[in-house]
């Protein structure tokens, strides 16, 4: 029996996307889904909603809940990770806090800046103790990243675990949909061509029957950007810098140096850009949890309908050979021509039942590669102080962060560091 193992199937809402896809798909009957996590009453709850689904959709797949990591792994063809590392209380609430204090303010901080810093820094030696028991019991699984910060974490996984790892993100999948419906125009016929980095890949290439859709656009935002909307730091980027970004504008306004500044406090209004919003949906996803609990783990006649998540479609174009195209996150092996070789890049895949085949894209406008590598270079920074431990890197890797580097003087920087170590306690390794 073929096996996928999902490692933070704590993550009830996230699970049922995942698995409720797998148990819908015909190409994935009969597999075992086996399901991990550290805390065992909503490991059990998400065995219990996947078992309503397996009922209402006659799945013949097996669900299976582990408490020992290593026996969920062992003989598995997939694995799926959902995971983090520390949770809202205390680490998200620590990553913001102790900023906040130097002020340097923040808006999701769970990629690059001073919070997806250190949620990497406690997340990656987790990560490589998954690495470790895949090696010994499924080497040959591919592994599916689906945790953040997705670039450092699927590199990481990639060159220092040795484990085979696509990195997976919503954001492709939804970036011209989004787009195209803030500026009112029809999707119809469109095609697209998007790749860059995580977070921050570029649409490219937007057209219908051939014809350059981005003039339109263009002028359309331009329209648009005279009032407040839920995209204005995406669109000035655009309009600025020639193409539109893939992830949205509350984590974009942290990844670049232009606007969130404490000497033009106005431009937080102006781009309506939400500072602390990480943890205001943290609160939320907590308060409505008991709610969600009650429709999806208390609810037997629990129906589901295949998502648009790409887990399911991978294993299915590997199950049956036909082909799935995909964004994933890959080791740049001359992929990006303009971008640095040791970087995790996001380009488009084949999926077949070859595996995942990374496509070769080729330089980037040169002023899209220089923003992607300001941020290539925190992540690359980042990975060297986890690996080697020494924390002079961790104050590299802030001191080259965009926005970090932008507010504050390094002696702050190092100040602050310090500080944040200290509050991690436990949930960091030591650092020399």
């Amino acid at each position: 029996m073929s096996k996928i193992t999902f490692i933070g199937a704590g993550s009830t809402v996230f699970a049922k996307n995942v698995l409720g896809d797998c148990l819908m798909t015909p190409a994935l009957q009969g597999f075992e889904l086996a399901l991990y996590d550290i805390n065992p009453e909503r490991l059990s709850e998400s065995q219990t909603m996947l078992s309503h689904i397996k009922n209402t959709s006659g799945s013949t797949s097996v669900i299976k809940a582990y408490t020992d990591r290593k026996e969920a792994l062992r003989g598995a063809k997939y694995v799926v990770n959902a995971i983090q590392v520390g949770g809202y209380d205390p680490c998200t609430i620590t990553d913001f806090e102790i900023p906040k204090k130097y002020g340097l303010r923040q808006t999701i901080a769970d990629t690059v800046g001073i919070g997806g810093i250190f949620r990497n820094l406690r997340t990656i030696p987790v990560m490589l103790d998954f690495a470790r028991d895949m090696q010994e019991v499924c080497p040959d699984a591919l592994f599916l990243n689906y945790t953040n910060p997705m670039a450092v974490l699927t590199n990481v996984m990639n060159t220092q675990g040795g484990i085979k790892t696509v990195g997976l993100c919503h954001s492709v999948q939804v970036c011209v949909k989004g787009l195209f419906e803030n500026l009112g125009m029809d999707q119809t016929g469109v095609k697209s061509k998007i790749a860059g980095i995580n977070h921050m890949a570029w649409l490219l290439e937007v057209s219908r029957d051939g014809v350059d859709l981005y003039p339109e656009i263009k002028r359309r935002a331009r329209e648009k950007q005279q009032e407040k909307h839920w995209d204005m730091v995406r669109l000035e980027m655009m309009l600025n810098f020639g193409y539109y970004i893939t992830e949205s504008s509350e984590h974009n306004a942290e990844y670049h140096p232009y606007f969130i500044k404490r000497s033009y406090p106005e431009l937080v209004d102006r781009f309506n850009i939400p500072l602390d919003e990480y943890p205001r949906r943290c609160i939320e996803q907590i308060d409505n949890w008991k709610k969600l609990k009650q429709d999806l783990v208390h609810n037997s006649e629990l129906h589901h309908e295949r998502t648009h998540e790409y887990a399911s479609y991978i294993f299915e174009a590997i199950e049956t050979n036909v082909p799935f195209k995909i964004g994933g996150n890959v080791m740049n092996t001359g992929l990006i021509t303009n971008l640095p070789r040791e970087a995790c890049v996001e380009v488009p895949c084949l999926v077949d039942s070859s595996g995942v085949t990374p496509t070769y894209v080729g330089d980037l406008p040169p002023q899209c590669a220089a923003l992607n590598r300001t941020n290539i270079n925190t992540q690359l920074l980042t990975i060297e102080a986890a690996i080697t431990g020494k924390r002079e890197h961790i104050y590299h890797a802030a001191m080259l962060d965009p926005h970090t580097g932008a507010e504050l003087s390094m002696d702050d920087i190092i100040a602050m560091c310090d500080d944040l170590i200290e509050a991690h306690g436990d949930w960091l390794p030591a650092y020399r």
